[in-house]
């Protein structure tokens, strides 16, 4: 964002001073606009890490509900068992007190006093024991199958939100670019083109000094920097479009690392690092909450993948609003 706005107020600020009261300058449109697209992808990477934990969730609960179907199955078996123990009860006419309360319309009755009834035998007593541990589990089971799915619909409500929100701030900066001439909308798209083909033809220039990286991280880096140019799209994680974390995710994935599609869960992986030592090829993460990545190129500067309207590009580490709150080794 620095560079981009950096040079467009620089370009700009030539434009005659507007009085207080005035449109807004060409700058002035342009900053707001920078400033949407990146509360845009900030919502955007907070859609990602909903979806990631949504996804890790409904394996889970894909789980716990094989585990209930198992258990409810096994009860099934149990009380199928002791109703045949009953049967054979009754062929032989020695139906007992303790069975008539097993069939009762109170079971827990029968299972209380299961104990101290004389005519339940060993084995009976056994299937029951079986059958009072196996519904437990199954109880217990149900409880958190419900539990899992009151946090996946949670999850889903704010994946929609943070996707909503991401797609009105787009639409915002689309307005106010709306409300301008039409020469004023070119010449902005036009410096905007430039600083991007200036950022470009230097970020290249940056990449040949990763040189001699080793190891994971280095993989990494050299993938990423092999990106520059690309441009930036909400949930892209390659081959051609990126955004941060999508980025990220395939470099580090080239190196044999598994990451998540969100910065904010890449944040929580490997090995804490202190600012003072951080190294090229190192994860580096701003804002709080996290809402960006980049991976360390070394000298002050990342490759990233910025924010709507930009490219991969190398960049310096200031993210203005978004500060360096963490850095990641693997």
């Amino acid at each position: 964002m620095g560079a981009i706005s950096a040079s467009l107020m620089v370009s700009i600020s030539l434009l005659p001073a507007t009085p207080a009261d005035a449109a807004p300058s060409l700058a002035q449109v342009q900053a707001q606009v920078i400033r949407l697209e990146e509360d845009a992808t900030a919502a955007a990477e907070g859609a990602q890490e909903a979806k990631v934990k949504l996804a890790a969730l409904t394996r889970n609960l894909a789980g716990i509900q094989a585990q209930a179907a198992v258990q409810a199955k096994t009860v099934d078996q149990i009380s199928k068992a002791l109703g045949t123990i009953a049967v054979n009860q009754y062929k032989s006419g020695t139906l007992s007190q303790s069975l008539e309360l097993l069939f009762s319309s109170d079971p827990a009755l029968y299972l209380s006093s299961a104990g101290s009834l004389e005519a339940i035998t060993r084995r009976k007593s056994t299937q029951l024991r079986k059958f009072q541990t196996a519904e437990q589990q199954l109880n217990a089971t149900s409880l958190t199958v419900a539990d899992r799915l009151a946090q996946v619909k949670a999850l889903e409500k704010k994946l929609a939100e943070r996707s909503a929100f991401a797609q009105r701030k787009l639409a915002q900066a689309e307005l106010l670019l709306s409300k301008l001439k039409k020469e004023d909308r070119e010449r902005l798209a036009r410096l905007a083109e430039e600083r991007e083909n200036a950022d470009q033809q230097s970020s290249l220039k940056a990449a040949k000094s990763a040189v001699g990286l080793s190891g994971r991280s280095g993989i990494a880096l050299k993938y990423a920097l092999q990106q520059i140019g690309d441009r930036y799209v909400f949930g892209a994680d390659g081959m051609t479009t990126w955004d941060c974390s999508g980025l990220t995710m395939r470099a580090f994935q080239s190196a044999g690392v598994k990451l998540p599609h969100s910065s904010a869960a890449q944040s929580r992986m490997g090995k804490s690092v202190p600012f003072s030592q951080k190294k090229p090829g190192d994860l580096i993460f701003f804002g709080r909450p996290v809402s960006h990545v980049g991976i360390y190129l070394g000298g002050a500067r990342m490759v990233h993948a910025p924010r709507s309207g930009s490219r991969v590009k190398v960049a310096p580490l200031d993210m203005g609003r978004k500060p360096l709150v963490a850095v990641r080794r693997f």
